[in-house]
C-alpha cells in the first residue's frame, strides 16, 4: 500500500469500526456520512464514543477551514463532549501548514496527538507473561472491569466509561475482549473488533499504577492471537496513544498517519 492508501484505510477503519460500537451503545446515536465528514456521535459521558473525522484526501487549505467550522458546529449542537480525529497525511501540504491557525479560529483545541498504525502479521503466537493471566470479557462484571482501566488509563471519571460499556451484549459476545489478571486483579486490558475484514484494535488500556511493565503489550497480544484465530484475519489496524506508539511496532503493526485529537475550545 501507498503512503496515502493506508492513511485512507487507518480513517476508514475508524469511521467502520466507530458505527458498530457507537451504534452498541445508543441503536439512536448519529451515524451520518456528511460531505466531508463522518459522524459517529453516541452523546454519551464516554468521549471516545462522540466522535468526528475529516474523510477526503488531498484536502486544501479553504476546504480544510470550511471542514473544520462544520465539525465545530456539530460539536456545538451535542449534550456531551468528544472528539475530533483528524488525520494528518489526508491534508495537502499547504492544508498542514495552516491546520494550527484554522483549528484556532474554528474553535478547536488541540487534546492531545495519536498514530495510525497497521500490518499484515497475523497469526501470532499465544503470549505469555510471567505476572499475568487472561480472561476474555463474557461477564458483567468483567466488563466493568475493562471500562474502570480504560477510565484510569485515560483520566476519566469512572462513570464515564461505565456508560460507554455497561450493558453491551456486543462487548461480552462480539469484541474479543481480554482482561490481565495480576494476582486476581484486571490490571490492563486490550480488544479487537472485526471491521471489513481487519482485525481493529480499540480501547487498549493499563492502570497507571502497573504501567511499564509489558502488560499492554501482552493483553493486546492475546486479543489478537484469539481474534485471529477465530476468525482467519491476518491484517490488523488501530489508533495509538502515544504511550502506545512505541509498543505497537514490537508485535508487527507499522505506522501510517499522524493523528490529531481536537476538542471544543472551553468557554
Amino acid at each position: 500500500m501507498t503512503a496515502r492508501t493506508e492513511s485512507m484505510e487507518s480513517m476508514e477503519q475508524l469511521a467502520a469500526g466507530w458505527r458498530t460500537l457507537v451504534l452498541d451503545r445508543d441503536a439512536d446515536a448519529d451515524v451520518r456520512d456528511l460531505p466531508g465528514i463522518a459522524v459517529r456521535w453516541a452523546d454519551c459521558r464516554f468521549a471516545f464514543w462522540n466522535c468526528l473525522t475529516l474523510t477526503e484526501a488531498d484536502t486544501g487549505p479553504e476546504l480544510l477551514e470550511e471542514r473544520l467550522r462544520q465539525a465545530a458546529d456539530l460539536m456545538r449542537a451535542k449534550e456531551h463532549p468528544g472528539f475530533l480525529w483528524l488525520f494528518e497525511d489526508l491534508l495537502a501540504d499547504e492544508a498542514r501548514d495552516g491546520l494550527a491557525a484554522a483549528a484556532d479560529t474554528a474553535g478547536l483545541a488541540y487534546a492531545f496527538p495519536g498514530t495510525g498504525m497497521a500490518g499484515d502479521f497475523l497469526p501470532i503466537p499465544d503470549p505469555v507473561h510471567p505476572d499475568l493471566s487472561f480472561e476474555r470479557v463474557t461477564t458483567d462484571e468483567q466488563l466493568r472491569a475493562y471500562a474502570d482501566l480504560n477510565s484510569r488509563a485515560y483520566g476519566f471519571p469512572l462513570e464515564d466509561g461505565r456508560d460507554g460499556l455497561l450493558g453491551s451484549p456486543l462487548w461480552k459476545q462480539e469484541v474479543h475482549a481480554y482482561l490481565g489478571v495480576r494476582d486476581g486483579v484486571p490490571v490492563t486490558c486490550a480488544a479487537t473488533v472485526e471491521t471489513d475484514g481487519r482485525l481493529f484494535v480499540v480501547l487498549v488500556a493499563t492502570d497507571p499504577e502497573w504501567e511499564r511493565r509489558g502488560y499492554g503489550e501482552a493483553v493486546t497480544r492475546k486479543a489478537l492471537h484469539e481474534s485471529a484465530r477465530a476468525t482467519g484475519l491476518t491484517r490488523a489496524t488501530l489508533h495509538a496513544t502515544a504511550a502506545g506508539a512505541p509498543v505497537y511496532p514490537r508485535i508487527g503493526f507499522k505506522p501510517n498517519s499522524p493523528v490529531h485529537f481536537y476538542a471544543l475550545k472551553s468557554d
